[in-house]
């Protein structure tokens, strides 16, 4: 009987309910996320007061261990069940809050990432200027604690700053920073299963296979548009390896596969391709279309006077399917000055 009057009612129901009930999920999502978000803004304040109330009373004082732990022991007594105010929690607290007092810019945005994703960066990145990159990413890009870690332990920092793009002449001022910090010098694509000599097509097949790893690689906020995408110039056929789309620049971005190391003909024929897909496919509203070139090598001086005359945006990078030791990237670094300005670009 509950079956059939159910049935009765779905009949009988207006042809918007449809689209009705999709916005209020989509309500009740977006209200969720922000619970969640308030949430979690008012515990890290939570550990940061906890943190400036612990320095506070410290001062001319020589608190031991002793004392922290019996804080601990009472908190978690007076606050059965929370796990947060553990003695080595209330340490941290003090460090964070240490930390980040000296800091005007980052104090604010601390508060907008989770406390997980604090102490990772807090734990593992000792340079003011690296922590806030990774603050500054964490919260633009909504990275997930294991993601955060992922782009830590792959020198993210490093390779963004180090990238080889032509941007700062080729793109527009609005959008600048956002394309120079989607780009970067080397890429790790260690989800391949490819022997260490391949072809392009190869390599190419092998990425679109593991499409999601590939665009979580590239930065997380592409959106794959095809592969071999064709264009057709004055009756002849021109196909570009991979055309991705990046949702925050709203461009579309062609990538060439290299194998073998960069050669200064491949802008050319990227600049060939960008300008088509302007002409061609790019919608209105969207901004230029940008290139990435992806090679197996490549010498840093090359690519620059390569890349000098160019009047496409275009980047150049490496790809490895290996892992292989850190290089020592620090002291290739811009300056401080320069990297603080880029970060300051980043809303």
């Amino acid at each position: 009987m509950k079956k059939r009057e159910s049935k009765q009612l779905a009949v009988g129901l207006p042809s918007e309910y449809g689209q009705l009930l999709a916005d209020i999920k989509a309500r009740v999502h977006a209200a969720q996320l922000a619970a969640f978000r308030a949430v979690n803004t008012e515990l890290v304040a939570l550990y940061w007061d906890i943190g400036r109330m612990i320095v506070a009373r410290q001062k001319g004082e020589t608190w031991g261990k002793s004392v922290v732990q019996k804080l601990a022991d009472d908190l978690q007594a007076e606050f059965p069940g929370s796990g947060g105010f553990s003695a080595s929690n209330l340490w941290r607290m003090k460090l964070f809050y240490e930390t980040y007092l000296p800091a005007e810019k980052l104090a604010p945005l601390v508060r907008e990432i989770g406390w997980s994703h604090n102490l990772v960066i807090l734990e593992r990145c000792k340079d003011p200027l690296q922590r806030e990159f990774y603050v500054r990413m964490t919260r633009k890009f909504g990275w997930s604690k294991n993601v955060l870690i992922h782009q830590i332990d792959n020198q993210s920092y490093e390779k963004t700053l180090l990238n080889q793009t032509n941007f700062d002449k080729a793109v527009t001022p609005a959008i600048r920073a956002q394309a120079k910090l989607a780009v970067k010098d080397d890429y790790l694509f260690d989800f391949l299963e490819l022997g260490e000599e391949h072809a392009e097509r190869e390599l190419e097949r092998a990425l679109i296979a593991r499409i999601e790893d590939f665009l979580r690689a590239m930065g997380g906020l592409f959106a794959f548009v095809g592969s071999q995408f064709r264009l057709e110039v004055d009756a002849k056929e021109y196909f570009i390896d991979l055309l991705l789309f990046h949702r925050r620049l709203k461009c579309l971005v062609a990538v060439e596969l290299k194998v073998g190391e960069f050669a200064p003909e491949f802008v050319g024929k990227m600049q060939f391709y960008l300008a088509a897909l302007d002409t061609q496919v790019r919608e209105k509203g969207e901004n230029p279309a940008i290139g990435i070139i992806l090679c197996k090598q490549k010498s840093r001086t090359i690519v620059e006077y390569a890349l000098r005359e160019a009047n496409k945006p275009i980047g150049v990078a490496t790809y490895r399917i290996v892992k292989q030791l850190p290089r020592e990237l620090r002291g290739q670094l811009p300056s401080p000055a320069e990297i603080g300005k880029l970060l300051e670009d980043v809303k």
